[in-house]
């Protein structure tokens, strides 16, 4: 392929991209204290419509592995792989749902900009928060290396440019994103992202429907060649055990994830949170139906086995359907898709990482007074270098690329899920919740679930989320009843 042809497409999405950062940056940028620049850098003044609201989650939750990873494994194993990612159709309803306007409500009152300040006002725990903001870096940096692996891999195989090369544009791309626009800037470029996201589905689709003669024809090959892919538990690939762990963990727990949380403290107002509900949920359900979906499909015409695609694993699958079945001035266009999906993801993590570190680390760990003498431009600085060494480890941590992304994006899914799933719905609903509680279900929690998956230890064949899931459960639970209780603040529990 031209690589100039390659290239262009992509060009031009980065440039689009950095000029919607740089006006998302100059809408409303009158600040003049450190906390008016803090809700306007990582909360964007609580101004999101529904429509970015909507497309600045589904482009924080679909990432590279939705597009790379997912779809290669169902090539592997079939329609299986496609009703177990239906459950992603719930992520956003759920989120919305569940946290939604309370989160909101909270969030205003508190004056809170980040997931993490929330939980330590609720329990007036530093170590809580300090801790909360240290699981949020270290999953967020595990995912980010995921991402940048799996774009620049793409990258790689589609445009003949060196992996690194793509790390470097990546790198650039969602710093230039994150830095400009802070998080204005990241839901607008999230919101072209998801758009991009869609074209290339479409425009894969168009090229795997027509190299393999049509649908009904990719069916009978696959029903001829390899049956097990037409049944749903796929000849003891996909058991029901697997199911119910991925429902868990890629749907019903995603609720839980602080990049897709944090959204909900930033929408303008409840009529445009029902109406992202609606619009996010159609537009997820099609987009992560569709694109798993073509991995199936996709093996009605790359019929021979794994090892001639690339390095041998199925994250090769997708771009070599893409080298395959297009021509390359549609391939480049088509490459777009992940590549928006592995930038916005990224810059979506970078926002919410810089802001663990320096509002719940860094100023949570200043004394009060200190903190309100602290300029905006001292917190500015602090913030975007930040940024900027977040960004530098994680593409030095991605230079030498680790195997099958999926499993690693899925690895940290857990960590979060686990960490955060019983501690926000304690902080939010369960009056009974103390501190002493929450700090046992996060370190209990995500220890019992990092060790499992160590020592690959599974109880009943099921994936370790059941484990970490279950151990924090019971952590908050008892360990809230054991405990002094806590009288929380109206603003959580007001009187009726």
């Amino acid at each position: 392929m031209n690589s100039f042809v390659a290239l262009l497409p992509v060009i031009i999405f980065l440039v689009v991209g950095v000029v919607i950062a740089f006006i998302g940056a100059k809408l409303k940028n009158s600040t003049s204290s450190a906390g008016e620049f803090l809700n306007k850098y990582f909360l964007g003044n609580r101004n999101m419509g529904a429509f970015v609201l909507a497309m600045t989650t589904i482009a924080t939750y679909g990432s590279v592995s939705s597009f790379v990873g997912g779809p290669g494994q169902a090539w592997n194993i079939g329609w299986g792989w496609v009703y177990m990612a239906t459950v992603q159709v719930t992520t956003l309803y759920l989120l919305y749902g569940i946290l939604g306007k309370k989160m909101a409500l909270v969030s205003r009152k508190l004056g809170a900009v980040t997931v993490v300040d929330v939980i330590r006002e609720r329990f007036n725990s530093p170590l809580l928060g300090i801790l909360s903001a240290l699981i949020i870096v270290v999953f967020f940096i595990t995912t980010m290396i995921a991402q940048f692996v799996g774009g620049a891999k793409l990258f790689e195989a589609v445009t003949g440019q060196s992996y690194v090369t793509g790390l470097i544009i990546f790198g650039v791309a969602a710093l230039l994103f994150t830095v400009i626009g802070g998080f204005r800037g990241v839901v607008l470029t999230d919101a072209l992202a998801g758009i991009i996201m869609l074209v290339g589905i479409v425009v894969l689709a168009g090229g795997i429907l027509h190299a393999g003669d049509g649908f009904s024809s990719i069916m009978q090959t696959i029903s001829e060649t390899k049956p097990h892919m037409m049944e749903p538990l796929a000849d003891g690939t996909m058991p029901v055990g697997l199911y119910f762990t991925q429902w868990l963990l890629v749907g019903i727990f995603t609720f839980a994830l602080p990049q897709s949380v944090v959204r909900t403290m930033g929408y303008k107002d409840t009529k445009s949170l029902h109406r992202a509900t609606l619009i996010g949920t159609i537009i997820i359900g099609v987009m992560m139906i569709g694109v798993t979906s073509l991995g199936v499909l996709a093996a009605g015409v790359l019929t021979d086995p794994l090892e001639p695609y690339g390095a041998g694993t199925v994250d090769d699958i997708i771009p070599q359907a893409i080298i395959t079945t297009l021509p390359s001035w549609l391939a480049s266009i088509a490459i777009v898709g992940p590549v928006a999906a592995s930038i916005s993801t990224v810059s979506s993590l970078l926002i919410s990482a810089t802001s663990a570190l320096v509002k719940d680390i860094w100023l949570a760990a200043r004394p009060v007074a200190n903190v309100e003498n602290i300029n905006e431009r001292s917190v500015s600085i602090v913030s975007r270098v930040a940024t900027i060494v977040l960004a530098l480890i994680v593409v030095g941590l991605s230079i030498t690329p680790p195997s099958v992304i999926w499993k690693i994006n899925m690895f940290a899914f857990g960590g979060l899920e686990t960490a955060f799933a019983f501690v926000l719905l304690g902080t939010l609903f369960w009056k009974r919740a103390t501190k002493i509680g929450a700090l046992t279900s996060m370190i209990a929690g995500v220890a019992a679930y990092v060790v499992s998956m160590a020592l690959g230890f599974k109880i009943g064949g099921l994936h370790q989320i059941t484990i970490g899931l279950s151990v924090a459960l019971l952590g908050m639970v008892i360990g809230s009843l054991l405990s002094k209780k806590q009288e929380p603040s109206e603003i959580f529990f007001p009187e009726k």
